[in-house]
């Protein structure tokens, strides 16, 4: 009997979660956000353009600082999961060009609202393992990365103010084996471990895997010791890339392309194909509430992301219909059929998943922006597909395969009954 209802307890689930995808739930303290309140990118939705400038500082700032306050802009707006966003410097005036899109309940669409999102300034400090700040950003004169010769690593070397030294030495010699974690704002970006008592001004971070790691961890620690704070100016609304229209036409053409793709799984997979189109269901409303609950910003790439890891849903349940179909043919029971099908169908399904969720990882660990956008939304379609379309997808067709009515092998593609 238990079996049985596990069908009716899936879409239930799937029905429950496609509400909440579409609508959002709103329950006291609460509030999950659906699709209608996601956050599109500049290509869908437009945005807002803003030119970031020193304030007070009295003169032009260098090259190494605008690239400093970059970083820092990046750094926020990953926290923020904007993704979709341009950020360019231009020496020749000293300010920071700053394009993104708008928050997705954004009504009045007031660009000097939309840029307080982002802030002025960089808080960057040092804390215990009890979160107690050791030292902050004004402590630190300077960072750079450099190669230490007889450890043969990376590291990144910090020079500290003399008051700086002296608080850093009180805490190292406190904290010997332990993290002294890095905060920009409330995002950590380094934990150490301290190693011994640090003394006269100079600290090392070391382990760096690379030079260029080396020098972005670098980048943000400058970043946190800016002397000024920044002020947007010339804010504007910018329009969708894509045109006004474009969100509207993706919706529908997809909302047709999956119609199409579920006729066909019916009509030549049969009950298969049924389940196959509950468990596409729920992969899409798996990746809906991946990208609508964290608010994060859903770009073309992102689209091409979603898109592409239904595909590999619907391969996936090809695959396992298929071999389902082949062990019936063979003159098995429908229920050998169905364990045996599964079971061989999920090394091949397992190798094709596995292999794109390691580059989709490698994506978001190296990529920013649009890239980011799209490694994120393969990467949780894929993760979904092995929800949905192999264990979901399982426990319905063994479920319905339990009533009598059910178990004619016609109703699962065979071309005879089996044996």
């Amino acid at each position: 009997m238990k079996s049985k209802l596990t069908f009716f307890i899936v879409v239930l689930i799937t029905a429950l979660l496609l509400y909440i995808s579409l609508f959002g739930l709103h329950i006291g303290n609460i509030e999950l956000k659906g699709a209608n309140q996601m956050r599109f990118g500049i290509d869908i939705r437009g945005g807002v353009a803003a030119t970031y400038k020193p304030k007070d500082l009295g003169r032009a700032p260098t090259a190494e600082e605008l690239d400093s306050a970059k970083t820092i802009l990046e750094t926020r707006m990953d926290a923020e999961n904007i993704t979709d966003r341009e950020i360019t410097i231009d020496k020749t005036n000293g300010s920071i060009i700053v394009r993104f899109p708008w928050k997705s309940n954004e009504t009045d669409f007031d660009p000097q609202q939309a840029i307080s999102e982002l802030g002025e300034t960089a808080l960057l400090t040092f804390r215990d393992p009890k979160g107690n700040v050791v030292l902050e950003g004004v402590d630190v004169k300077k960072s750079y990365a450099s190669f230490d010769e007889q450890f043969g690593t990376y590291v990144v070397i910090l020079e500290l103010t003399d008051l700086g030294s002296k608080k850093f030495s009180e805490a190292t010699g406190k904290l010997i084996g332990k993290e002294i974690s890095i905060y920009m704002d409330e995002n950590e970006i380094s934990s150490p471990v301290v190693k011994n008592k640090i003394t006269g001004g100079i600290a090392s971070i070391t382990n760096q895997k690379s030079m260029e790691e080396a020098k972005n961890l670098s980048d943000k620690i400058n970043s946190g010791s800016l002397p000024f704070s920044m002020v947007a100016n010339d804010a504007n609304i910018i329009s969708p890339t894509l045109g006004s229209d474009a969100l509207s036409i993706m919706v529908t053409a997809g909302e047709v392309a999956f119609a199409v793709v579920c006729l066909f799984m019916l009509l030549y997979y049969r009950l298969p194909g049924f389940v196959a189109c509950i468990a596409l269901v729920l992969q899409v409303v798996g990746q809906l509430l991946a990208l609508s609950l964290p608010q994060f910003t859903l770009t073309l790439p992102g689209i091409a992301g979603v898109i592409l890891s239904i595909g590999m849903g619907v391969d996936a349940n090809v695959i396992v219909s298929e071999r389902i179909k082949e062990e019936l043919n063979s003159g098995k029971t429908l229920r050998s059929s169905i364990d045996a099908g599964f079971h061989r169908a999920f090394s091949s399904v397992f190798d094709g998943n596995i292999t794109v969720v390691i580059v989709s990882l490698a994506l978001i660990a190296f990529g920013s922006g649009s890239i980011l956008s799209f490694g994120y939304t393969l990467l949780c379609g894929v993760l979904m597909n092995f929800v949905a379309g192999v264990t979901a997808s399982r426990l319905m067709i063994s479920s319905l395969s339990e009533y009598k009515f059910l178990q004619k092998p016609v109703l699962y593609g065979a071309r005879r009954v089996a044996a």
